[in-house]
């Protein structure tokens, strides 16, 4: 059983987050704090109360748009603690999600929040405080990739994706419509789409080979152009790549 601590300055969505804490089973109490600086003081109270003590607060969910110390802030200086409770970011904005997991959250949840995904989260949480067994996972759909776009799971053509770009533990995929963060890292993404025909050009890029447009060479330089986008292929990667290309379009 989890014990929680919700952070959010706009008391509507507080008081909704800690109702749907408190109706997970694996919760075991809830508590609010208005901002940063009260749940850093109620931190401060549980970690001196101990693992053990009443006071104690095993996951902070935590928003990060808030007046004063934000939840960046606030995450950051947890870092600094010998045992940290667990951070989950629960935010209206996408933009963070590079910046939160770098700072070692669990999980990003967007706003609004959704029950089934805020489960998840609980989950994550307790696996990691070891509350909970693992729960079976399915294997994932291989013509199709989730992605969260405020608070709605939609599902992505993999043969729609022209590129992938690397952003820390994170991966945005590149469609002709936009593009989507998702948490995998782009090694698990080379491995899992190496036979869809992705391969690696960069440390940072992997582009579906039916995508690219042109191969160009310039003074030793070698790029390829994927819809309106150059990419820049590293000299690693190069000589494999038009290998690929040669085969793909003589085989």
């Amino acid at each position: 059983m989890l014990r929680a601590l919700a952070v959010d300055d706009e008391k509507p969505s507080l008081e909704e987050l800690l109702y749907l804490l408190n109706a997970d089973p694996r919760i075991s109490s809830a508590e609010g704090a208005g901002d940063a600086t009260e749940a850093l003081r109620r931190i401060n109270r549980a970690l001196e109360s101990g693992p053990a003590g009443p006071e104690a607060i095993d996951v902070v969910f935590l928003d990060i748009h808030m007046a004063g110390l934000d939840g960046l802030d606030l995450a950051r200086l947890l870092t600094g603690f010998a045992r940290p409770p667990l951070v989950v970011f629960v935010t209206a904005h996408e933009g963070f999600a590079v910046q939160a997991f770098d700072l070692k959250a669990v999980d990003y949840v967007l706003k609004p929040v959704r029950r089934e995904r805020l489960a998840e989260a609980i989950r994550r949480a307790a696996q990691m405080r070891g509350a909970a067994p693992p729960i079976p996972v399915h294997e994932p759909d291989p013509d199709q990739i989730p992605v969260e776009l405020g608070g709605v799971t939609r599902f992505v053509a993999v043969d729609d994706i022209t590129h992938v770009e690397a952003q820390g533990d994170y991966a945005r995929l590149h469609t002709s419509q936009g593009s989507h963060l998702v948490r995998i890292p782009l090694s698990t993404l080379e491995e899992r789409w190496r036979a869809r025909g992705f391969v690696r050009i960069h440390r940072r890029h992997l582009v579906a080979l039916r995508h690219i447009g042109e191969l160009r060479l310039d003074a030793g330089t070698v790029s390829v152009l994927v819809g309106s986008v150059e990419l820049q292929v590293s000299r690693r990667h190069a000589r494999e790549l038009r290998d690929l290309l040669m085969r793909r379009t003589t085989g």
